[in-house]
Order: structure tokens, then C-alpha cells, then sequence
């Protein structure tokens, strides 16, 4: 049996402009805020982080969707606009408008064909679906998985450690915020669905763990009282 070559709708060069379009736009949306920007310091509502976290679910998007035999340039152009509102928009609403800026984008900025549009906004859309992702459609799963693992390994435990800083707690409190990440990484490894990102999940896992057992090693008297998982979005 033959393998179909798929010709990529977008290209190296538009993609790189669609990144500076995403990365202007996070930006102008803190800038254009009355108070300055939403907790534009607290670590994941500035723009700065924002964009990272964006950059960082396109890679690992991409490579799930590789892996998995998805479309993998419908998964990084969902994955790049998939927060794109996430800083102007409120939480339960920012899916539908980074489709909404997604569609315009594309639509005004090359002859990409409108079935690939369509697939691009509704995985945006679905991004947020919080029920099995057996539901949805293997690009929108490969986008979600993405989503996820960026909170659970070393991103995610460097901003829960910069979190202690905002709830001014002291350094004694670090393992009890790393043992959240776990939490979180455990609860994310349920709804993962393909080999790749579980792979991924749990090689991350044990590196948090690790880091964890480290700090409970060195440190004397470190305290791990069990809280809930506050969440992080």
C-alpha cells in the first residue's frame, strides 16, 4: 500500500509570520487594558508566558501528530492560535475567539482552502473540552494532549515554585507545590489517549518526582501537607 503525500498548505516562511502575528497580539491585548494588564506578573497571565506556553504546545503538538498519523499542519496552526485570546477574553469564552481570530487570519492572509479553516477553528474551539477525548477528532485530541503536558514537567513545576512567591509562602512549601504538579500530571495521564503524549507524560512524571524526592532529601523538615489542586490554567 502506497503512503499519501499530503502537501502542506503552509509553508515554513507563512507560518514564521503567523508566529509574529500571535506574539503582536498577546502583547497589544495586556497593552490595550485599563489596569495595565491582567496580573500582567502573575506568571501564566502575561503575554510573555503566554506566548511561551504557545510555543511550547506546537512543539509537542506537532510531534504527537506526527506520531499518531494526524493532520500535523492543521494540529501547529490550531496549537499556535489555540490562546491566542486567551488575555482579553474570559476563560470560558477564549476558545471561541481564538477561532474567531484564527478564521480571520487565515481567511485574509493567503488562499489556504476553507475545509483546512475549518479544521483549524474547530479544534481551537474543542480545546477546552473537558470530556473524553475519544470525542473528538484525532487533531483536536493531539492539540489537548499538547495543552496538558506543557503543565506537568518542568514548565509547569518552574511556575507552581513562582506561584509560592505571589501567595508569599517560603521556600519550606516548595514540595508541597510540587507534589501539585504531580496531582495535575496524574489527572492528565486519565484522559490522554495516544501512546506518544502518554510516553511523554510519564517521562515527565518521573522527572517531577524526582525533583520532589530531591528537595525532601536535602532539605530539613520539609513539610508535604495534601491540599486540592487549585487550577491553573
Amino acid at each position: 500500500m502506497g503512503v499519501e503525500i499530503r502537501e502542506s498548505p503552509v509553508s515554513d516562511d507563512e507560518f514564521e509570520r503567523m508566529k509574529t502575528f500571535v506574539h503582536d497580539y498577546l502583547a497589544a491585548s495586556v497593552q490595550s487594558e485599563e489596569t495595565g494588564g491582567r496580573m500582567r506578573w502573575y506568571p501564566w497571565h502575561s503575554a510573555e508566558y503566554r506566548f511561551n506556553h504557545i510555543l511550547n504546545v506546537v512543539d509537542l503538538a506537532t510531534k504527537i501528530a506526527e506520531r499518531e498519523g494526524a493532520n500535523a499542519d492543521v494540529v501547529r496552526v490550531a496549537a499556535l492560535f489555540h490562546d491566542i485570546s486567551k488575555l482579553e477574553a474570559d476563560q470560558e469564552v477564549h476558545a471561541d475567539e481564538g477561532a474567531r481570530v484564527a478564521r480571520e487570519y487565515l481567511r485574509s492572509h493567503g488562499d489556504y482552502p476553507e475545509s483546512f479553516v475549518e479544521e483549524v477553528c474547530e479544534s481551537i474551539v474543542d480545546h477546552s473540552y473537558q470530556g473524553p477525548l475519544s470525542d473528538l477528532s484525532l487533531e483536536t485530541q493531539c492539540l489537548i494532549e499538547a495543552d496538558l503536558l506543557d503543565k506537568v514537567g518542568a514548565n509547569g513545576t518552574t511556575l507552581m515554585l513562582l506561584r509560592m512567591g505571589y501567595e508569599a509562602r517560603t521556600h519550606m512549601d516548595a514540595s508541597e507545590m510540587v507534589a501539585r504538579v504531580l496531582e495535575r500530571g496524574e489527572d492528565a495521564v486519565e484522559r490522554i489517549e495516544s501512546d506518544t503524549a502518554e510516553s511523554i507524560a510519564h517521562q515527565r512524571l518521573k522527572r517531577v518526582r524526582w525533583f520532589k524526592e530531591w528537595l525532601e532529601g536535602e532539605v530539613a523538615e520539609m513539610d508535604t501537607p495534601s491540599e486540592s489542586l487549585d487550577d491553573l490554567h
